[in-house]
């Protein structure tokens, strides 16, 4: 039961930052930087999603060739600029072939 309390609070701190969010007045978020801060966290957060679940495996750093790669492809679909899916479908593609081929 008690993880579900924890659940339940977490829930109920994202709503609260959500609401603080919105309640904030806009000449507190119209500030040069606040704006800037505004727009990078969310890139920084992505970026170390993805580095976390590219690079690490049971809470230890370990390089995987097939999540690299993966990764790798992701990247030249979007500086090719391909649509999102194609993006998802190409990353996962090269890194079931190269695990296919690696073993």
């Amino acid at each position: 039961m008690t993880l579900w309390w924890a659940i339940a609070v977490l829930c109920a701190g994202c709503y609260a930052l959500k609401l603080a969010g919105l309640a904030a007045p806009r000449r507190v978020l119209e500030r040069p930087a606040i704006r800037r801060f505004a727009e990078l966290v969310p890139v920084a957060l992505l970026a170390a999603l993805i580095a976390v679940q590219v690079f690490t495996e049971e809470g230890a750093l370990r390089f995987d060739p097939a999540r690299a790669a993966g990764l790798g492809a992701a990247v030249v679909a979007l500086l090719l600029r391909a649509p999102f899916l194609v993006v998802l479908a190409a990353a996962a593609l090269v890194t079931a072939l190269v695990r296919l081929f690696l073993g």
